[in-house]
């Protein structure tokens, strides 16, 4: 894979505990709760083309869809779920399953942070050498993108310049039609697809509201719709009710007026797969287009949208929804949080070398201060200190302790000052050990050396141990669930939907799971100029239904 024939750089996964990109991501993170107001494209897009989109006729009077979100990470996960996605067909259990005429993309197209090179790497360049060119004897896919949290790190810009541009407007053999972040979609079948741009949470903007407003003059009542959103504020709602107000005004003040009824809601952000079930509509996530993986054994068998917590007097009827599927399955999940004891460190290592500093250097601060004898004040001292300050505030922070107003704020607290201790407590260790070895009587630097090239990776290895259990532990409290994954980088079970519309406009949904990616690709020069540049190199992936078709009628 010579980055030079490919015209890219395949990338390796994010590994998010490194040290650094923890800071970087942090500071945009930051930088976007500050500034997000003024950052804000949405508004200035008023500007582009507000006309919404027909593909409501097609030769047949049905149409295929394809969903996938949450893509833009390492090279194998993505380019095995583009090269899927890619094919002219798939047998999935027992049916054949076309390529979808659109491509829908339901946000974080790009990780960790968006910019030009990073969407050229992670995501435009391995779609484009899934599909090169616009499939022969067949009408050209179409790609429709909304945008998540990742992709809005940079106010939007490097996602418009890819997803929104007027000329040279396709990825590979997919086209893009869009001008805009957020889009409305004419389906058959009496079919409508709205995707709204939240911005990470914040208000649905004006400009926003009149381009929907007047895409919902052209549906009529007896029409159904497919709603996509950045995130599933529906799960997301029962620790913070409020997070699905934006979700439920759309729905209430654009879409209700219409008569027509809101049937399917879709989103990525969680990285699995995940359906809730009621009496109106099916909520889904699926997350699995190629970031790491995220436990589904934490979900709530059962939810209620709109949550009545929430303080908005003119909400919806709140109706209940159980849990209809899920993958990977709660055994699996569970399972697989356990193996963070020995990916945590392997997939991170500069998370190691990181934690084994501030730990040697909390040991030698220690060990300074025992060395002083004395009364019992003489062992805090500034370095001491300051390095105790450091572990407990980090502790905590890693936490993520919510605002005192959320529920369930405290465990945060709590759970991030037992770790604090117990990392001390691993630096209170180190120090006895280091008093019974030889090397602290050498003359300088050569406690210093040793502490180094010996201390730094032993202690390094078992805070990161003492800190792989605190997430095991903490995850049972519902606390720091995403981190527990974040740093195993599961690449395997990933997961996309395959939507039809029949004839008489029936929705199925096919609900989609590949068990183990593909890590060795060879090139294929030989292929037709719209079949994959890169082919496995031995077994295919293997694609398998997740849970029976869901039928929305």
């Amino acid at each position: 894979m010579d980055p030079q024939e490919l015209g890219f750089t395949p990338q390796r996964p994010v590994g998010w505990l490194a040290p650094l990109l923890l800071l970087s991501t942090g500071l945009r993170a930051l930088l976007a709760v500050l500034f997000g107001a003024y950052l804000d494209k949405r508004e200035l897009q008023n500007a582009l083309d507000g006309a919404w989109f027909d593909h409501s006729v097609t030769e047949d009077g049905e149409i295929w869809l394809d969903y996938v979100a949450d893509l833009g990470d390492g090279f194998h996960a993505t380019y095995t779920v583009a090269w899927l996605l890619a094919q002219r067909r798939l047998e999935v259990g027992g049916a054949t399953l076309p390529r979808g005429r659109l491509l829908l993309m339901g946000g974080d197209q790009v990780y960790p942070l968006a910019s030009g090179d990073g969407y050229e790497s992670r995501m435009k360049g391995p779609y484009r050498a899934a599909l090169p060119e616009p499939p022969a004897g067949e009408p050209q896919p179409t790609l429709f993108v909304l945008p998540g949290n990742h992709d809005w790190y940079d106010g939007l810009t490097a996602f418009l310049r890819l997803f929104a541009r007027r000329k040279d407007g396709h990825i590979g053999g997919w086209r893009t039609q869009q001008r805009r972040s957020y889009f409305a979609v004419k389906l058959p079948g009496d079919w409508w697809l709205f995707a709204m741009d939240e911005q990470s949470g914040a208000y649905i903007d004006d400009p926003q509201l009149l381009y929907f407003e007047k895409a919902a003059q052209h549906v009529r009542p007896s029409d159904r719709i497919i709603m996509m959103t950045p995130s599933p504020k529906w799960v997301k709602a029962k620790d913070d009710p409020e997070t699905y107000d934006a979700i439920d005004y759309f729905i209430r003040t654009i879409l209700a007026p219409t008569g027509a009824r809101v049937r399917v809601l879709v989103s990525g952000d969680l990285h699995h797969y995940a359906r809730y079930t009621g009496a109106d509509r099916e909520l889904i996530t699926c997350g699995g287009g190629g970031a790491y993986l995220l436990a589904t054994h934490h979900l709530p068998e059962q939810i209620v949208v709109p949550p009545e917590a929430t303080l908005t007097r003119n909400k919806s009827r709140s109706r209940r929804y159980d849990l209809g599927g899920r993958y990977p399955d709660p055994a699996k999940s569970r399972r697989m949080s356990w193996g963070v004891f020995g990916r945590v460190p392997t997939r991170n290592p500069g998370f190691v070398t990181m934690l084994g500093l501030i730990q040697t250097l909390t040991v030698l601060a220690m060990a300074g201060a025992v060395s002083q004898g004395g009364n019992i004040q003489r062992l805090f001292t500034i370095p001491l200190s300051l390095m105790l300050v450091i572990i407990v505030g980090g502790t905590v922070l890693f936490a993520r302790p919510p605002r005192a107003t959320k529920n369930k704020h405290a465990r945060h607290w709590i759970l991030g000052l037992i770790h604090g201790v117990a990392q001390i407590g691993v630096a209170v260790a180190g120090t006895w050990v280091w008093q019974l070895l030889p090397f602290k009587d050498w003359s300088w630097p050569g406690p210093l050396v040793v502490a180094a090239v010996l201390g730094v990776p032993v202690i390094g290895f078992v805070s990161t141990q003492v800190c792989a259990l605190y997430l095991l532990v903490a995850s049972w409290f519902g606390v720091n669930v995403n981190e527990l994954f974040a740093g195993q980088g599961i690449e395997d079970a990933k997961s996309f939907l395959r939507l039809h519309i029949s004839r008489d406009g029936t929705l199925t949904i096919h609900p989609i799971g590949v068990d183990k990616i593909c890590r060795k690709w060879t090139a294929d020069p030989g292929a037709a100029p719209d079949a994959p540049w890169l082919r496995p190199e031995g077994q295919e992936p293997v694609a398998h239904p997740i849970e029976p078709p869901i039928v929305v009628r």
